[in-house]
């Protein structure tokens, strides 16, 4: 039976663009890397070695690091308004020879496994243009910094393939968040919706047939073959556990009460007792799923001193703060106050 290899990333992969940019931004503040690097399971050589794709996980991991470590609770955002956007590599280049920017959506859409096999951009072919982002592979209330540089790139890369200053109809994001929603108003031209039911933005139909001041035909057949060849071999990699899966539909229903096992199955395709099944194959329950999901993602919104007690009960699905703060109490050992309390004592 063949051995894994112990140094290929696990999937899903991506091209690490993200995790080089936040190690060059830390890196020119004066940071030390190696707690980062040391917390997402990387090593400086990986992040050195731009030819190198990272396990997905790890490069979220790390950027949340990162992030952390520099006091920058928008590092995805601003990391995504100031980079390079050929550092996107085949993707923007695909995209850049198209004619219309409904072309170079459709072929993000399409190629995106290229450079993160985590992410997936759906086009609607409804009345307006409207990109949605999902995860596979990945759980996606695991992240933010990588959510919010894909749609900030997403725009800034309409705006550059157009030459126009498009503003999109609606932005929505389905992490919670509190601080510099001005910042984000400023930059997309309309006011984001956080703790939405997805990802995504929306132009208008017209943006649809607006062209491409790069567009080059010729050039365009090259990198589509190119593209098609690479993205076949992508698909041979192994695909992720399922618990991401059951954790990505979860995630939206959080907000509007206790996601029903019924209802994720349904959501998934398939029955509660299929759903059970493919858990317990890994280990797991939903109920300990759900558990784990409220656990991780309240010690995150404790952070963020801008979102009040009852606010963040309500986003993880709590009638009342009085049964959110019994189960952190449960989870810790201590009440949520208690926690924002030594919280900032160690910032301090």
């Amino acid at each position: 039976m063949p051995q894994s290899d112990p140094h290929r990333p696990s999937w899903p992969t991506a091209t690490g663009a993200l995790a080089r940019l936040a190690a060059q931004e830390a890196s020119s503040a004066g940071f030390d890397l190696g707690p980062p690097l040391k917390t997402a399971g990387l090593t400086a050589a990986q992040i050195e070695n731009n030819d190198e794709r990272l396990s997905v996980k790890a490069q979220i991991a790390f950027v949340e690091a990162v992030a952390r470590a520099m006091g920058r609770d928008r590092l995805g955002f601003d990391l995504a308004r100031e980079f390079d956007l050929r550092r996107i590599g085949l993707l923007y280049y695909v995209a850049a020879s198209s004619e219309t920017l409904v072309e170079a959506v459709q072929r993000i859409e399409r190629f995106s496994a290229v450079g993160n096999e985590a992410v997936i951009f759906r086009c609607s072919k409804g009345a307006d243009l409207e990109i949605r982002l999902d995860y596979s592979g990945v759980a996606r209330h695991s992240d933010r910094h990588q959510t919010e540089f894909f749609l900030t790139t997403l725009v800034r890369l309409c705006r550059s393939l157009t030459g126009l200053p498009l503003t999109p109809l609606s932005v929505t994001i389905s992490h919670a968040r509190s601080e510099g929603p001005a910042e984000y108003g400023r930059f997309f031209g309309c006011q984001p919706e956080f703790a939405a039911q997805r990802d995504g933005v929306v132009f208008r139909d017209e943006c649809r047939r607006l062209p491409i001041v790069s567009a080059d035909p010729h050039l365009s057949n090259i990198l589509v073959g190119y593209c098609e060849e690479t993205l076949a071999s992508r698909r041979n990699g192994a695909r992720g556990s399922f618990r991401a899966s059951v954790e990505n539909v979860i995630a939206p229903l959080l907000p509007h009460g206790r996601p029903k096992a019924a209802l994720v199955a349904r959501k998934l395709n398939m029955s509660p007792r299929t759903l059970a099944r493919r858990l317990a194959d890994e280990g797991l329950s939903f109920a300990s799923v759900l558990e784990e999901m409220r656990r991780e993602l309240a010690m995150r919104y404790l952070e963020d001193a801008r979102l009040s007690i009852s606010q963040v009960a309500w986003l993880l699905g709590f009638q009342e703060a009085a049964a959110f703060t019994h189960a952190v109490r449960r989870w810790t050992g201590q009440t949520p106050s208690e926690i924002r309390r030594a919280r900032r004592v160690f910032l301090a």
